[in-house]
């Protein structure tokens, strides 16, 4: 007699039903809501630069009008920006010192945060929270002490007063320690077993390891400083240090009635902050996955 082993029924799907697709069941009806919602909301974000960047090629006739798109597209508000007022120096005022504060505080940020994060020593927990703490006071809040320092040391209209006082954020410091506080503690020990001191681990291992982060800082850095306008205003007087947004706003005071010059010299001025963050979007997306947060 043979014994015959029983393999367990099958049960097999009706050939007739094929299977529900994955993306058919994720569109559901909350999704779909908020796929549209989104989109509204991003159509309602992008709505105002469409309309600056349409209006700046508008005359005077035109630019106070409802159509969107201008009937006589012109480039006189450009040339008008260009040469009939010192738009350029401008922009080479802000351009200057947005580059200069982004180069000098990612330096002394990295410094500060591999400290915070690797080095031990007494009170580095409470050096970190009363750096942190700052991040709860608001520029209005500190805008008079400042200025006084800032007499103080002879730094009013003048470079170095537009520049010392932007290069200290604790959202870098912050950033960066919570970046090399992920770091392997590996990498740290076997260049300590090589001989390797401290300032040679931080700038031949743990530079290269934050070029992500690095990156993004640098375009949240260079975008701040680029749209700075109240410390300008407040520090500054003469014509040949002004940036690009007084200078925005003297076109506004000046040519109340030509909205075709204010927005000629706006687009001008977005230009820059849209091509960085375009080229830079990807290492942003890193930096932020790289750190954590949500």
């Amino acid at each position: 007699m043979t014994d015959t082993a029983t393999a367990p029924a099958q049960v097999s799907a009706p050939t007739g039903a094929a299977p529900r697709a994955k993306g058919d069941r994720l569109w559901t009806g909350r999704r779909t809501t908020l796929t549209i919602l989104g989109l509204i909301v991003g159509l309602l974000t992008i709505f105002p630069l469409v309309w600056m960047v349409a209006g700046s090629f508008k005359g005077p006739a035109e630019v106070n009008s409802v159509d969107l798109i201008p009937a006589e597209p012109t480039l006189e508000n450009f040339r008008y920006v260009f040469t009939e007022v010192p738009f350029l120096r401008y922009m080479f005022n802000s351009f200057f010192i947005s580059a200069t504060i982004t180069v000098l505080a990612l330096w002394f940020h990295s410094m500060a945060a591999y400290a915070l994060a690797r080095l031990k020593f007494r009170g580095r927990e409470t050096l970190f929270l009363l750096i942190f703490s700052t991040l709860l006071v608001s520029l209005p809040v500190i805008l008079i002490p400042t200025f006084v320092v800032v007499r103080t040391l002879g730094m009013v209209d003048s470079y170095a007063g537009l520049i010392v006082p932007a290069i200290f954020n604790a959202f870098g410091i912050f950033l960066l320690r919570q970046f090399y506080v992920s770091l392997p503690a590996e990498l740290e020990e076997a260049a300590l077993v090589d001989g390797a001191s401290y300032w040679r681990i931080y700038r031949s291992i743990i530079l290269p390891l934050s070029r992500p982060i690095l990156s993004a800082l640098a375009v949240f850095f260079f975008l701040a400083n680029w749209n700075s306008f109240v410390w300008p205003l407040t520090i500054t007087s003469d014509p040949d240090l002004r940036v690009v947004q007084l200078g925005i706003a003297t076109f506004q005071q000046q040519y109340a009635a030509d909205w075709n010059y204010v927005l000629a010299a706006s687009t001008v001025a977005a230009m820059p902050t849209l091509l960085i963050f375009f080229f830079f979007q990807k290492q942003i997306v890193e930096s932020i996955k790289t750190a954590g947060f949500k």
